[in-house]
């Protein structure tokens, strides 16, 4: 067995990598957001585009998980799922939801709050067609997702019988309940880590139709 780490308090790191301040950002923050998501593209992160996603149901309790950011405009940014999911039972009936990107390596992360709504039929099935044809399989077989499966050997069989089922179809129509949200931005929040813990953190809100800028507290 191994050793239990009793004591966390000494684990710590210090920042020093950079530097957040008001003259240096970009006015649109959508526009900031690329700039460090370019970065951290050319400098090779692993999953750069790999975001926390933040949802609640009904009753408020909150469910946190990974996922892929697939889209990203000034309109928002896109993830697909399968509707019956959790977050997707979630986002029926709350359907406002928090990103969170963070790139330990750069030492920064990036929130971002809005509303989120279902893209369009077309855009979903543009994207289901231009994934590789086993990830299309798992999608029609992992239902309910996050329902309850007696083993893995099940769920390989259930994969395989579909595999085998459609191997010399040409395409594969997209479930009805799998697809994509799109996450409307309404606040954004650049943190870039500092020493001593003064962390660098600017939050853009929209007022009317314009972004303001504020420093956070740290």
């Amino acid at each position: 067995m191994s050793d239990v780490i009793k004591d966390l308090s000494e684990l710590r790191l210090t920042y020093e990598k950079g530097e957040l301040h008001e003259d240096q950002v970009d006015t649109n923050p959508h526009e900031q957001f690329l700039n460090w998501f370019n970065l951290a593209l050319t400098a090779k992160l692993h999953e750069p585009y790999a975001m926390s996603l933040a949802t609640a149901d009904d009753k408020g309790r909150p469910h946190v998980r990974t996922v892929l950011l697939r889209g990203a405009t000034e309109a928002g940014y896109d993830f697909y799922t399968n509707y019956d999911s959790q977050k997707g039972l979630d986002l029926a009936a709350n359907p406002y939801a928090e990103i969170l990107f963070y790139w330990a390596e750069l030492e920064r992360q990036v929130r971002i709050g809005g509303y989120v709504t279902k893209i369009s039929l077309e855009e979903s099935t543009d994207y289901y067609h231009k994934r590789p044809r086993d990830s299309q399989i798992a999608a029609h077989i992992s239902t309910p997702q996050s329902g309850v499966i007696e083993s893995r050997e099940l769920l390989q069989q259930r994969f395989q019988a579909l595999h085998d089922r459609v191997e010399q179809q040409s395409e594969l129509n997209k479930p009805e309940f799998w697809g994509g949200y799109r996450l409307e931005p309404q606040h954004y929040e650049f943190w870039q880590g500092r020493p001593n813990r003064l962390h660098d953190r600017l939050s853009y809100e929209k007022v009317d139709a314009a972004w303001q800028i504020r420093r956070l507290m740290p």
